[in-house]
């Protein structure tokens, strides 16, 4: 994509009106047979839907899982497809390691997910999760490790430093 002014920045605000933006942090308990209720807030968030279908997946960097519905799965393999190229060995790698484990899951008529064991197994995730909203996906998370993740209030100040500096004074607004 080609930046040109204020054309990029409407069709910037497009791509990222068609996802959907997860609010909302919550407890919640997995059973025995590693099915998790999906928070009512997220479920009204994504609006009303034939079925909530997703594809779940262990996060590339951190220690947790994602949760993202089918459309923004498609659209993220979209994404990822226009910039790889199939016979680069890295880009391969890179394809490998974000899809691995991927699989598709879908909520019961009571609003549960059974997430898979293996996936449960690598995010370390017991009985007690947390589900944490995020921009396009939802992360699911053991709380141990959601509460030790990003460091102490010095380091997450100096990556917000480092990241945004003073863009969110300078930003132009919608």
């Amino acid at each position: 994509m080609v930046k040109c002014g204020k054309y990029f920045v409407i069709l910037r605000r497009f791509i990222f009106s068609m996802m959907i933006i997860f609010t909302g942090e919550y407890d919640c308990k997995a059973d025995v047979k590693g099915r998790i209720m999906l928070p009512a807030a997220f479920r009204r968030q994504m609006g009303e839907v034939e079925a909530y279908r997703f594809v779940i997946k262990k996060d590339m960097y951190e220690q947790c899982l994602e949760l993202y519905t089918l459309d923004e799965w498609e659209r993220q393999n979209s994404l990822i497809l226009k910039t790889i190229r199939p016979y680069n060995p890295e880009h391969r790698q890179f394809l490998r390691d974000f899809r691995m484990g991927a699989a598709e899951v879908e909520c019961d008529p009571t609003g549960r997910i059974l997430i898979p064991g293996r996936l449960l197994k690598q995010a370390e995730i017991t009985n007690e999760t947390v589900l944490s909203g995020n921009i396009g996906k939802i992360e699911i998370w053991s709380p141990a490790l959601y509460n030790n993740s990003g460091g102490d209030v010095s380091a997450k100040r100096d990556r917000a430093e480092r990241i945004m500096g003073d863009a969110a004074y300078n930003a132009e607004l919608p």
